[in-house]
């Protein structure tokens, strides 16, 4: 809390108390007297006073404000507050020198302000960005605003933002009020040809004229650059307003100051600008780096936002003040940079010259900004993340199709491990085939006694040395080399039946063997075509 300065007077009638609460908000504050004591309130500043007589109520009290100076005159109200601390110690307040000040530390409408920060830098530390602005150069300030705009930017938030973007577009598609009158004033002017008098298209509702009877009728004697840097800091103002009103489709809420003056560097900063385009260049780093959406194309709408409300005219920029105005007032403590700023802009625009507006909207159309200038390295940012999703495209092509390929290669394997299993099984099945082909026509006996109990042991029938013998597992390496076969076995003696059995298959069974038999399985084929079988 501070101690402001106050004065303290007697008449026989009345105690008069003249107390300075400059940059307090006067809108609201407490004020308690009973007795000898004297209590007063408004934030951040506390006054107790221990009179040394009693103070007399009668219904004749009353206060004013003035606001130029920053004075008040006690008003009647009576305030009681049991969970204050009123006892909380004090110190006198002293005057700092504005010559004790470093000269090159101002700030506020036209640098015409100072030493404000140096006893409210605590209670107005949420407001600003910067710290001491009392004693920062505006060289350094730029210095550290630049170097936090670099360690806040978030690349994933950025990306989010830039592939994810349904809900920016969504944004871009609003219109403020001022696309509107914008619309009519250019059909206006296309059937006139005439710029003097389309400002009528914009008017203040009685709330905005009320808000205008509050202010004081003030003169600012500017010099050339600071006139200058009036103008250059209306335009970064305005192209704060224009993106929070855009993002939230012109209804306010409890983020809105925050927005407005966190993308404004004159506000949060102090920043004080010699071109147009290093405050355009500001203006997109930060919205790059601080609110919800984060995206390039919010920073051109605005962009373009503000060039239209210049062209509007002095009332459509009024018209912007006033609402900026009205939303720093109802946050605290947000509302001290109406006392620095706004409040002088609102006086001061409706005395500028219309041309000077056109003007500066033209200086503004001239300027272009890409996202290189920003210096965020956005760019290289967006190849690579691009580069990335490509290959992850890629990658799920590849799986996906080798998915598809997995069921035919398995199926292939399948296949080829029962063909390499049952080499002598197929040799028999085609045997078998063969052989039940050939016997089609033979007698019912002969069919019955291939289907006796010596085939329902083996598999197949192999003829060794001319003996038949039963085989349930033949291996193509022992049938190309002519080896006994540990499965097979002598069906027993020879009958008459086995032997004409075995006359009769030598002529019919045909037995596979490997790539190296070929030529001996093919003379034992030749040989066994020109023998008639006997029956």
């Amino acid at each position: 809390m501070l101690t402001p300065a106050f004065d303290l007077s007697q008449e026989p009638d009345f105690l008069t108390i003249t107390i300075r609460v400059p940059y307090a908000r006067v809108s609201e504050f407490d004020v308690y007297f009973e007795g000898s004591d004297f209590k007063f309130y408004a934030k951040p500043y506390f006054l107790r006073l221990t009179l040394p007589g009693r103070i007399v109520e009668n219904g004749s009290e009353q206060g004013s404000y003035d606001a130029d100076k920053g004075a008040s005159e006690i008003p009647e109200e009576v305030v009681d507050d049991e969970d204050f601390d009123w006892e909380i110690e004090q110190t006198p307040y002293e005057e700092v020198s504005e010559s004790a000040l470093n000269p090159q530390c101002h700030y506020g409408f036209g640098n015409l302000r100072s030493g404000v920060f140096q006893r409210l830098q605590d209670e107005l530390s949420d407001v600003v960005d910067i710290k001491d602005p009392d004693f920062t150069p505006a060289v350094e300030r730029r210095q550290k605003r630049l170097a936090t705009e670099l360690a806040k930017f978030d690349p994933d938030h950025y990306l989010a933002d830039f592939f994810e973007d349904e809900a920016v577009e969504q944004i871009l598609q609003y219109n403020p009020w001022w696309t509107d009158v914008y619309s009519k004033m250019t059909a206006f002017v296309e059937k006139s040809q005439e710029q003097e008098h389309h400002a009528a298209l914009v008017s203040l509702s009685e709330e905005e004229k009320y808000q205008l009877r509050k202010f004081v009728n003030k003169s600012y004697l500017l010099d050339k650059r600071a006139c200058r840097q009036v103008y250059y800091s209306l335009i970064d103002i305005l192209l704060a307003y224009c993106y929070e009103t855009r993002v939230t489709e012109g209804e306010k809420n409890v983020e809105s100051a925050w927005n407005i003056r966190k993308l404004s560097p004159t506000l949060c900063w102090f920043e004080t600008w010699t071109n147009v385009h290093d405050l355009l260049v500001s203006f997109g780093r930060r919205v790059l780096c601080y609110p919800l959406y984060r995206h390039f194309k919010l920073v051109m709408k605005a962009y373009r936002d503000t060039i239209k409300i210049l062209q509007l005219g002095k009332s459509a920029v009024l018209k912007c003040l006033l609402d900026i105005h009205k939303i720093f007032q109802e946050n605290d403590p947000a509302y001290i940079l109406n006392d620095l700023y706004i409040s002088d802009y609102c006086v001061w625009i409706q005395k500028v010259k219309s041309k000077k507006l056109a003007a500066l909207a033209e200086a503004l159309k001239e300027v272009s900004l890409t996202k290189a200038q920003l210096g965020l390295e956005l760019e290289e940012l967006e190849a690579a993340a691009l580069l990335v999703q490509e290959e992850e495209t890629a990658l799920k092509a590849a799986h996906s199709v080798s998915g598809q390929q997995i069921l035919p290669s398995s199926s292939e394997a399948s296949d080829s491990e029962d063909s390499d299993s049952t080499v002598s099984s197929g040799n028999e099945d085609s045997d078998s085939d063969s052989e039940q082909d050939d016997l089609k026509d033979s007698p019912s006996e002969t069919v019955g006694s291939l289907q006796g109990p010596f085939l329902e042991e083996s598999s197949a029938l192999l003829i060794v040395d001319g003996e038949v013998c039963g085989n349930t597992a033949i291996q193509e390496s022992d049938v190309g080399q002519g080896k006994p076969l540990a499965s097979s076995r002598p069906l027993g003696p020879s009958g008459p039946l086995i032997e004409e059995l075995g006359e009769q298959l030598k002529s019919t069974v045909q037995v596979s063997e490997p790539k190296g038999t070929t030529a001996a399985n093919h003379g034992m084929q030749e040989r066994d075509s020109h023998q008639t079988p006997n029956h």
